[in-house]
């Protein structure tokens, strides 16, 4: 079986690749749409090119990346995750939510995560390798094709599952371009977030480029010290420069920027934490996306209840900080990041 990912080539690649067969550049346009507008899974559907080339293109190239390993589903059905294995016998993980007026994906760009945060089953993975442009996007195609057979289509996608993005950043970019190419997958890049645990270099470069993806920064807590013990990379990325990063994201692309914040029982659910994260985040264009911590099995801390979660959204809206409470979803079929594959993916 061919070893390279013909998801991994962009246009101009693919271009060159048909050119060294001694074929024309409409052929490169018409494979294009067969793997980006027909989602097509093996070469035999490409009807519209040679038999030969057909041939040609299935002895070098793979379309199958990703072979699912395991697929639970939660008890209402509306929350699906995937682990795929791939070709180095690693696994990572999707997440398929479903709602009443949209599908939306969980992807991730990584295998682990070198982040190290505390409470999450991704970061005790460690981590293991970045995903390829075509992995990443191979997630998204093979749930395109899942949704299709049930008449209905995907509608959002996150870059909010293992590793993070920032860390594998040409890769996400390319995934990105190539979603969003009006060519091809022609997703609408409002309908994309992309989330980091706030990698300020990369934070600066990604208000650069012209997309118009949405950005979510992990935040989790208000206080240096305190956001240092869980999220390591604050130590790196401190505070009060990551927020005066994301306040000049906001004044240079004029988007609206999102923070998540999982409420850990007693520890980052108080009144008072609520008072200093309004304080922090006071005048910027952003929004909070407040959820219950999952748990895992490696972090002995439990997530807020459901009157410490509204309790905390009260007085961030108080304050005037627009403000929305997730739902958790999947708990049973270990659907936060990480919590499948870490036990497939042994250090």
């Amino acid at each position: 079986m061919a070893d390279a990912l013909i998801y991994d080539l962009d246009f101009e690649e693919l271009v060159q690749a048909l050119n060294e067969l001694g074929q024309p550049l409409f052929r490169a346009r018409q494979i294009w749409s067969g793997l980006y507008e027909h989602l097509y899974d093996d070469f035999s559907q490409f009807s519209n090119i040679p038999s030969n080339l057909r041939t040609a293109l299935a002895q070098r190239y793979t379309l199958s990346p990703l072979s699912p390993r395991a697929s639970l589903h939660s008890k209402d059905r509306l929350t699906e995750k995937t682990l795929f294995g791939l070709h180095d016998n690693l696994s990572v993980e999707t997440v398929l939510m479903r709602y009443e007026e949209r599908n939306s994906l969980c992807i991730s760009t990584q295998v682990g995560c070198p982040m190290g945060c505390v409470f999450c089953a991704t970061g005790q993975m460690g981590y293991q390798r970045g995903l390829s442009t075509g992995e990443i996007l191979a997630q998204v195609i093979h749930y395109m094709r899942h949704l299709q057979t049930e008449g209905k289509k995907l509608t959002n996608i996150v870059y909010m599952g293992m590793g993070e993005p920032f860390l594998n950043y040409d890769a996400t970019m390319a995934s990105l371009r190539r979603l969003t190419d009006s060519t091809g997958m022609n997703f609408g890049a409002r309908r994309i977030t992309i989330s980091t645990v706030g990698i300020i270099p990369k934070i600066e470069k990604f208000s650069r480029e012209s997309l118009q993806v949405n950005l979510a920064v992990s935040l989790h807590s208000a206080d240096n010290e305190l956001r240092s013990q869980i999220v390591p990379a604050n130590r790196i990325y401190p505070l009060k420069n990551l927020i005066s990063a994301c306040r000049a994201y906001t004044e240079l692309t004029h988007r609206r920027i999102s923070f998540e914040y999982a409420l850990i029982k007693d520890l980052n659910d108080t009144q008072p934490a609520a008072a200093q994260l309004a304080g922090l985040l006071k005048g910027m264009l952003c929004h909070v996306n407040l959820i219950a911590l999952n748990p895992s099995k490696a972090y002995p801390l439990q997530g807020s209840s459901k009157e410490k979660v509204q309790a905390f959204a009260d007085a961030l809206a108080e304050r005037g900080i627009p403000v929305t409470v997730r739902l958790r979803r999947g708990i049973e079929i270990q659907a936060g990041c990480g919590q499948l594959a870490s036990s497939q993916n042994p250090l």
